[in-house]
């Protein structure tokens, strides 16, 4: 399969994101969805959800959550029965925090990038490696950061993988104005040890 990305993003660029997530399984690609279970999540897990049920779901879990994102994760999967795999580091974070220290902050470039591989990149290419999608649908949006700034509705990385972002061009109010219209499981906190603060890449989408 060989994408024309500046003709296909001229056209889902105001599509609706059902329509978007149809047509991303309309490729007929082995295909992921994921999700960070973060503020919002609960949208791009209804869509998946009520469009493809069987369709796996990744979520790398840390094991530095907050209680309340895995309280909201287990509602979320509960209420929309989600085919939920979830992947964790192979040190839980006690060991790791007893070997390595406490959570490096983003000054600490080596001990930072350590732990980012760690804890949120091995076990996202073990999801990979166990799925060998083609295709994966992200719930990432333009306004979020810099670095999604500078991708698209479809983008395709360095491994070859076609990441598709039904809610690109979506706004928070959007997200809230669904997530209130479907009465969804959502969380206001939400902490990511690899960002740190809002605006930064957790990894995931810059590592490939």
């Amino acid at each position: 399969m060989g994408l024309d990305l500046d003709k296909t993003n001229a056209e889902l660029r105001h599509a609706a994101p059902e329509a978007i997530v149809r047509w991303a399984l309309a490729q007929g690609l082995p295909a992921i969805a994921s999700s960070s279970m973060g503020p919002g999540a609960g949208v791009m897990l209804h869509l998946v959800s009520r469009l493809a049920p069987s369709l796996p779901v990744v979520w790398v879990d840390t094991g530095y959550n907050l209680p309340e994102t895995y309280r909201t994760a287990e509602a979320l999967r509960e209420r929309l029965d989600l085919n939920l795999h979830v992947y964790t580091p192979a040190m839980t974070a006690e060991r790791r925090q007893a070997l390595y220290g406490p959570i490096p902050s983003i000054e600490e470039r080596e001990r930072h990038e350590l732990f980012t591989r760690q804890v949120k990149l091995e076990p996202f290419e073990r999801a990979l490696a166990e799925h060998r999608p083609a295709l994966w649908l992200t719930g990432i949006r333009r306004e979020e950061t810099d670095f999604r700034r500078g991708l698209d509705v479809v983008t395709r990385d360095a491994r070859g993988l076609y990441k598709v972002a039904p809610l690109f061009h979506w706004t928070q109010a959007q997200l809230d104005a669904y997530l209130a219209e479907h009465g969804l499981p959502d969380s206001e906190r939400y902490f990511d040890p690899t960002k740190v603060h809002a605006g930064r890449e957790c990894g995931l989408h810059s590592a490939a």
